[in-house]
C-alpha cells in the first residue's frame, strides 16, 4: 500500500521556486534543495522525477503567479497609465520574503542558450508579457492617454524589453530612484 504525501505538494514547490529564483538552478544542490523545501530526497524524486524537472515547474508556478498579480493590478487600474505604473512597480519592489528580480528572466539568461525546455518556457512567457502591455497599449490608445503614432504591438516589445532590463537590474543594489527614472521615461515615450 502506498503512502500517502506528508507535504502539499504548492507549499514545496514554492519552496524550490524561492531557491532556484534566489541561487539559479546550476547553483542549487540536491541538498538545498531538501532542506529548503523540508522534505526527503526521495520525496523530491517521487513528486518531481528529477531536479530539471522541479525546475521546470517552479518556473510554471511562479509564471503562473506573477501573471496573476500582474492581471489583478491591471483590473484594479483605472488608467493605462496606472495600469504600467504598478506592473514596473511589482517588477522593482522587493517583497520581505522574495529575491530580486524575475526567475523567469534568470533562468533565461542562466539556462535558455542550452536548455531547450528553459528557453521554451521563457519565450513563452515573454509573449504572455508582450500581449499584456500590448493590450494595455490600445487600452491607453483607445481612451487618448497614449498616441497611436506607434504600432501597439511593436510599443509593447519595446516595453518588454524594457521591462526586463528593469528586473535585470532589480537583481543589482542599483538604487530605486534610477530604475523609476527609467519607468517614467518608457512610459512617457507613450503618452501623447
Amino acid at each position: 500500500m502506498a503512502r500517502s504525501k506528508e507535504f502539499e505538494v504548492n507549499e514545496v514547490l514554492d519552496k524550490a521556486m524561492k531557491i532556484f529564483w534566489e541561487q539559479g538552478y546550476e547553483k542549487t544542490s540536491m541538498s538545498d534543495l531538501v532542506e529548503h523545501m523540508g522534505i526527503h530526497r526521495r520525496s523530491i524524486y517521487d513528486t518531481f522525477d528529477d531536479k530539471h524537472t522541479l525546475f521546470l515547474q517552479a518556473m510554471d508556478r511562479y509564471n503562473g503567479k506573477i501573471n496573476a498579480t500582474l492581471l489583478a493590478e491591471i483590473k484594479a487600474s483605472k488608467t493605462a497609465v496606472e495600469a504600467l505604473h504598478k506592473i514596473f512597480g511589482i517588477m522593482i519592489s522587493e517583497a520581505e520574503d522574495t529575491p530580486s528580480g524575475c526567475l523567469i528572466v534568470n533562468s533565461a539568461v542562466e539556462l535558455g542558450a542550452r536548455d531547450q525546455d528553459v528557453d521554451n518556457r521563457s519565450l513563452d512567457s515573454f509573449n504572455e508579457a508582450e500581449q499584456m502591455f500590448e493590450q494595455i497599449i490600445e487600452w491607453g490608445q483607445r481612451d487618448g492617454e497614449f498616441s497611436s503614432d506607434h504600432d501597439a504591438k511593436e510599443m509593447a516589445e519595446y516595453l518588454h524589453n524594457t521591462s526586463v532590463g528593469i528586473r535585470a537590474m532589480a537583481r543589482t543594489s542599483m538604487g530605486k530612484e534610477k530604475l523609476n527614472r527609467i519607468i517614467n521615461v518608457s512610459i512617457k515615450l507613450l503618452e501623447k
